[in-house]
């Protein structure tokens, strides 16, 4: 019974291992994070604000270089290596007393986690075969989320003792999950590098894919689900409905569970591009619902109507949210060329941290300063991108096709 939540054995598990490592020291870093550099550093919310924007902006472009550097010295070593310097740079965060030593700290984070996640993505490209990715990307997506309950858990303890000491050993927590990552990763069979590209032909190819670039952004808005909940959610409970204020931790954890829970099942369907596409437009479909539920939640009533609105939300946004995750997945890998699966998912990847820094200031204006009608017009807007990413995918893929004489995916080799 218990395999059921295991991913397959082998290079599979092995990834959820990794993964699991490195998750539970950032959910105790994610909630620990603005108290440790506003509480013990000193530093002032702007300046947070600013470095980290400028951070996740930097780590966001040079994650296509690093991701094509996996394709062409092998996903397994990069992988390691910026797993360690990952490790490295939370560390640094233990030695920093001024916002021009906060700046470059967060900068090698941010570069380190995207360069990471490219070179992981080319590393499972190397692993399992294309017909189970998308499995084995759910079971790291349940995974992932349950490492960061544990890790957001630890974070609480730290916290509520709210001591220079506390918030230093959960850096250390993070920085340590990082070094077993790297270590779980180096155990993994070798990836064979991809050579370079002969004659003329562009290092970074997927910078000129023009229909390449259209998904990543569709995908870019789809993603603007993730500060709608830890952000733009919390804040619209507590100012604009009468519903309680713990209903914030309490839709947090729905999420967190949902996903342990149904992200496999939800993914088990996504096996091409048609029903990836399906998939994405059942998610604006959702999302569209969720918003205009979310939106019912601030009309005059009782504390428990707004709060019974609130949950359905939640539960409907889950769902747009896993077969969103489900869709873009197959997408991503789909659509990339072979041998260039590392700089392609570094592009695409630049999703997360453009909703992470975009995506605040857009949906607290949105939402905030216009109330219901912005929920309205952000559920058209999720709607609006999930049936635009099936022509965006079309023309990608005819892109692709045209592309037969590539040379093939990399060969795993022992060692």
């Amino acid at each position: 019974m218990t395999t059921r939540f295991l991913p397959p054995p082998g290079a599979p598990r092995r990834l959820a291992a990794a993964q699991l490592a490195n998750s539970v020291g950032d959910g105790a870093y994610y909630v620990c994070s603005v108290l440790y550099f506003t509480r013990v550093v000193g530093l002032p919310a702007a300046q947070i604000g600013l470095g980290l924007t400028v951070a996740w902006a930097v780590g966001s472009v040079a994650g296509v270089p690093l991701g094509a550097l996996a394709d062409r010295r092998g996903p397994r070593g990069t992988s390691a290596l910026l797993a360690l310097a990952t490790a490295a740079s939370v560390a640094s965060f233990l030695l920093i007393d001024s916002f021009l030593l906060f700046l470059p700290a967060a900068c090698g984070y941010a570069t380190a986690q995207c360069g990471l996640s490219a070179a992981r993505q080319a590393l499972l490209a190397g692993l399992v075969g294309a017909e189970e990715r998308t499995r084995v990307l759910a079971f790291l997506q349940a995974v992932l989320n349950g490492g960061l309950a544990l890790g957001a858990a630890a974070g609480g303890l730290a916290i509520a003792a709210d001591t220079a000491t506390a918030y230093r050993l959960v850096f250390a927590l993070d920085a340590l999950g990082f070094l077993i990552c790297a270590v779980v990763l180096l155990r993994l069979p070798a990836v064979t590098p991809v050579p370079a590209p002969a004659g003329g032909e562009p290092r970074l190819a997927v910078l000129r894919d023009r229909p390449y670039a259209v998904v990543t952004f569709l995908n870019a808005v789809l993603l603007l689900r993730m500060p709608l909940l830890s952000l733009a959610l919390p804040l619209w409970i507590t100012e604009r409905t009468h519903a309680p204020g713990w209903l914030v931790s309490a839709l947090f954890v729905l999420n967190t569970a949902a996903v342990m829970l149904f992200q496999v099942r939800m993914a088990r369907p996504v096996s091409d591009l048609e029903t990836a596409g399906a998939a994405v437009r059942s998610s604006g479909r959702i999302m569209a619902a969720c918003c205009a539920v979310f939106a019912l939640s601030a009309l005059p009533g009782a504390w428990w109507a707004a709060g019974a609105l609130l949950v359905l939300g939640a539960v409907l946004q889950v769902a747009g949210e896993m077969r969103q995750s489900a869709g873009s997945w197959q997408i991503g890998f789909a659509l990339a060329p072979a041998g260039r699966t590392g700089q392609y998912q570094g592009f695409f990847g630049t999703g997360v941290p453009v909703a992470r820094t975009l995506g605040p200031l857009l949906l607290t204006s949105l939402l905030l300063l216009w109330g219901i009608p912005g929920w309205l017009l952000l559920g058209g807007l999720f709607t609006a991108a999930s049936y635009a990413m099936g022509p965006a995918v079309g023309w990608a893929s005819r892109r692709t096709a045209a592309e037969t004489a590539a040379p093939g995916a990399p060969a795993v080799v022992s060692g």
